[in-house]
């Protein structure tokens, strides 16, 4: 299974994604958004190309009606997604890390912070995909995949 991870996007009414995000998009099996899509025509577009799961974020507006967190489960492993904005920790990292220790998960995605982030905590795999559209102090702007296969998760990003 390949699955897009997209973050931060914080697309006004009337705009959308890059042509480039668009064309790879074409190849997900499963679109995972992890908060601040900021309107909800988004969900309806990506949902043209596959299956999406997202979660709400602090910059989301009143009409985007999305859990806070939610847990896929894909083959044998649990992810869990969340924005990072919320609860206990003092950085986004932690913040999604703790989202999750009552029911456990192999891979956290988050965003909120729109640094890209791929490392272990805590034997958890945590994932942030950057963001596509608002890079920040980022020197460029990102997305992530993970692809699940023959019990094997690996998360990578894509920058552009």
């Amino acid at each position: 299974m390949h699955i897009a991870v997209l973050s931060d996007t914080h697309l006004r009414e009337g705009r959308s994604l890059s042509k480039f995000l668009w064309e790879q998009l074409l190849e997900a099996d499963l679109i995972l958004h992890a908060g601040d899509l900021t309107h909800v025509s988004l969900i309806e577009e990506l949902a043209l190309m596959a299956p999406v799961k997202a979660v709400c974020g602090n910059c989301d507006s009143w009409d985007v009606n999305l859990p806070n967190q939610e847990w896929i489960k894909c083959e044998s492993f649990k992810i869990g997604l969340i924005h990072g904005h919320q609860g206990q920790g003092k950085t986004t990292l932690e913040r999604a890390f703790h989202a999750f220790e009552k029911e456990p998960v192999d891979v956290i995605v988050f965003g909120h912070s729109h640094t890209p982030t791929l490392e272990w905590y805590n034997g958890i795999l945590m994932f942030n995909p950057g963001s596509p559209t608002d890079k920040r102090r980022e020197p460029h702007y990102s997305f992530g995949w993970l692809d699940v296969q023959a019990g094997q998760i690996n998360a990578r990003h894509c920058y552009f």
